[in-house]
């Protein structure tokens, strides 16, 4: 990869050029789910404006060569069990088609693992085989091979640690 790519937290003030990058991404995942628009043509995402409210939500650009080129959005998900420790998931993580394919989305994915050390959870829809195929190879390559993998809820879900 000789793309210099970065990831930067998406400020208040540049929310709208998030929102506008979950619009193109929801319309690429219309392949896998039947979301459709509404009457002003947009997607929208329900959980946007908690990522400026909630502290177990973060909200990061990709940028490539100082361009946006995706995001990843990154939640902590808790357990109603206090026994159990609570997880970093990925809840959204989108590289526009230009920058895909060149080694970006598996660097961004072992950058924000170092940012987050501890328990993680990633999972794709068990029928979106790219993402699938993805998560698959950078965990793996991320972890040496030392994670899990189990499929729920028509979900294929890898849980691994990220050490600091």
């Amino acid at each position: 990869m000789n793309q210099a790519f970065s990831i930067e937290r998406v400020p208040f003030e540049q929310k709208h050029a998030l929102k506008q990058l979950l619009e193109l991404y929801t319309y690429d995942f219309t392949e896998f789910e039947p979301f459709e628009v509404d009457d002003d043509g947009l997607f929208g995402y329900d959980y946007f404006e908690k990522y400026w409210v909630e502290p177990e939500r973060h909200p990061f650009f990709i940028k490539v060569n100082g361009k946006l080129a995706g995001f990843v959005l990154v939640r902590m998900l808790t357990s109603p069990d206090a026994n159990l420790p609570s997880v970093h998931s990925i809840a959204e993580f989108f590289i526009m088609k230009r920058y895909r394919r060149l080694g970006i989305g598996k660097a961004v994915s072992h950058q924000i693992f170092k940012m987050f050390p501890g328990a993680w959870e990633v999972f794709q829809l068990e029928n979106n085989m790219p993402a699938i195929g993805f998560w698959r190879a950078s965990i793996c390559d991320y972890t040496a091979n030392h994670y899990e993998e189990r499929q729920a809820d028509g979900k294929v879900i890898q849980t691994f640690i990220s050490r600091p």
